[in-house]
């Protein structure tokens, strides 16, 4: 997850098809991300944090009546889609899935699956940082990116405009909100060793609860992950992230902060695969 403004920022952290999904293990950490600020723009890094994402108005899309057409028998009847590609990954590092296939498909669910993580709430302890930069990037890079990990997110100036504490802890009462909801993938590019995968996806981020300064809002980004495949399985090298698409918003009422507090204990994150 990125610290990006609302320029492109690049650091280290393909084909088309039909997405499955599958729910993880209820131990799984990972289904949030990041960036906030009373405008659009939270911080500049240079280029080595992922998705700390910027906070746009709380605009979803909203409900609409669909118009149904046909009738009897000359209405199709609809049908569930079915799963197709490569069976989900068994494997996991912590709470983050591994052990993906040797394909664009696979490398698709590694860019995924490590874009959540890396946008998580977890990115702001310690232990739990190096845990996922350890098991996202590949050796040598993470080796090189974790102090500058370590400098940005323990940063107190940082963490007091975004109202955590020097732990990165919520204040008491509120809970802190930082997850990535994928949308959908594309394959830039693919050689067998390396690959290039662009994630578009939407973003919640912020402090749920009484009083917060800053409540959690909705951004959308695309972040293009640059993969090499390291032992075995895909790695993250480097990526660059940009704004949007950004779909228009529709009025709705925005949630009250124990509604939106109580939905991110109670709903868990997702393990993708293709």
């Amino acid at each position: 997850m990125s610290l990006g403004d609302d320029h492109e920022s690049s650091g280290g952290y393909g084909g088309t098809g039909q997405t499955r999904t599958r729910l993880p293990d209820s131990g799984d950490a990972f289904g949030d991300p990041r960036r906030r600020s009373s405008s659009r723009s939270l911080v500049t890094v240079v280029g080595v944090v992922v998705l700390l994402i910027a906070a746009i108005a709380f605009a979803n899309r909203g409900d609409g009546d669909t118009e149904s057409s046909g009738s009897g028998s000359d209405k199709a009847e609809s049908s569930a889609t079915a799963p197709t590609g490569e069976q989900p990954v068994k494997s996991k590092a912590g709470d983050i899935a591994t052990g993906y296939a040797h394909t664009e498909q696979g490398a698709q669910s590694a860019a995924t699956n490590y874009g959540i993580a890396l946008g998580s709430a977890d990115m702001y302890n310690l232990e739990k940082r190096h845990a996922i930069v350890n098991t996202v990037y590949a050796p040598d890079v993470a080796a090189a990116q974790l102090p500058e990990f370590d400098q940005v997110y323990s940063k107190e100036s940082f963490l007091e405009k975004l109202g955590l504490t020097k732990d990165g802890v919520a204040p008491s009462g509120q809970t802190f909100v930082s997850r990535v909801v994928p949308v959908g993938t594309k394959v830039a590019s693919y050689n067998g060793g390396t690959a290039s995968v662009a994630l578009w996806y939407t973003s919640l981020f912020g402090l749920s609860g009484e009083g917060s300064k800053n409540p959690v809002t909705e951004s959308w980004y695309t972040t293009t992950y640059q993969l090499k495949w390291v032992d075995g399985d895909w790695k993250v090298t480097g990526f660059t992230q940009k704004d949007g698409p950004v779909p228009v918003g529709r009025d709705q009422r925005a949630s009250t902060a124990e509604d939106m507090s109580k939905a991110v204990e109670e709903y868990g994150g997702f393990t993708y695969a293709r």
